[in-house]
């Protein structure tokens, strides 16, 4: 079994109020309204009503009072959940059949057999429109808040009263907990003088895509760089002149899980490994890759 950060024992509908209590409380700041957790878990207003009298006996959430009032979690929530009174939003990213679902998060996996793979089947409870999925659909989960889980499966049976999909697991992986450098590539180093065929020269030698150019202003040199410059005319040049002065930079004490964020956000082919100030190597996709697929 492998509950989602969650200590106290509450009932998965009391955690699921408290999860959305605290996601809205943090993108809205202000006290939110019984009717809006309603909605977003899709549950009845009646029902909200009744647990957060129950919550509210707990010291877990404080009623505010006024046109603008509504409910707040108390510090011991956030006990409750093991998550950070300050931070990002805790949302666990829902899937479905490539599309991600907005307003949904994952409170709660629970495995049922993980012998092998090919028989892991597993329960994922839903905070949104749990309607929204069918059987057969596939979806995907992930990363979890602490080890970074991610799941793909394929929907078996849906319980729109406890709004658990029941699934098939295809596949699940666990980012390692990793700093960068671990991974990284230590950077091939090209004399800021050097000619666009000297520069390929270096790349070809030493068997690499890119290297840094160690100018006052360093930058950096790829094989598409020289490719291009190649092509307009302009095969003359120094590598000072045709290397990429703008790159994205990632401290080598930062996790794996930082660079895959990173690179899924912006797209970019590579990023250049910063230590103690100086650039000292590369990580790229593929790197990253390596990290996540068993031997």
């Amino acid at each position: 079994m492998n509950n989602l950060d969650l200590t106290m024992d509450l009932t998965p509908v009391q955690r699921d109020i408290l999860t959305a209590l605290i996601n809205i409380y943090r993108v809205e700041g202000r006290a939110v309204k019984g009717e809006e957790i309603a909605e977003l878990i899709d549950r009845n207003p009646g029902t909200i009503r009744n647990q957060m009298q129950s919550l509210k006996a707990l010291n877990l959430v404080e009623g505010v009072p006024g046109p603008k009032g509504g409910y707040r979690a108390t510090g011991s929530a956030y006990e409750a959940l093991n998550v950070e009174a300050t931070g990002d939003v805790v949302t666990v990213p829902v899937l479905r059949n490539g599309v991600l679902m907005e307003g949904t998060t994952a409170s709660e996996i629970i495995f049922n057999k993980v012998m092998h793979t090919q028989l892991c089947d597993g329960v994922i409870r839903i905070i949104g429109n749990i309607r929204d999925f069918n059987v057969g659909d596939e979806v995907e989960v992930g990363p979890t808040p602490v080890n970074k889980l991610y799941i793909r499966g394929t929907v078996r049976g849906r319980d729109d009263t406890m709004s658990r999909l029941m699934i098939h697991v295809d596949a699940m992986i666990s980012v390692p907990k990793l700093a960068i450098k671990k991974i990284a590539r230590r950077a091939v180093r090209i004399p800021p003088g050097a000619s666009m065929q000297e520069a390929a020269r270096i790349l070809v030698h030493n068997g690499v895509q890119e290297a840094l150019v160690e100018d006052s202003s360093p930058g950096m040199v790829n094989q598409t760089d020289i490719v291009r410059a190649i092509a307009d005319g302009k095969g003359d040049q120094e590598a000072r002149e045709f290397m990429s002065r703008g790159f994205l930079t990632i401290d080598s004490e930062d996790t794996i899980y930082e660079a895959i964020k990173m690179l899924g956000k912006t797209g970019s082919g590579q990023l250049v490994v910063s230590e103690d100030g100086t650039l000292w190597g590369f990580v790229s996709p593929a790197d990253l890759i390596k990290t996540l697929t068993p031997a």
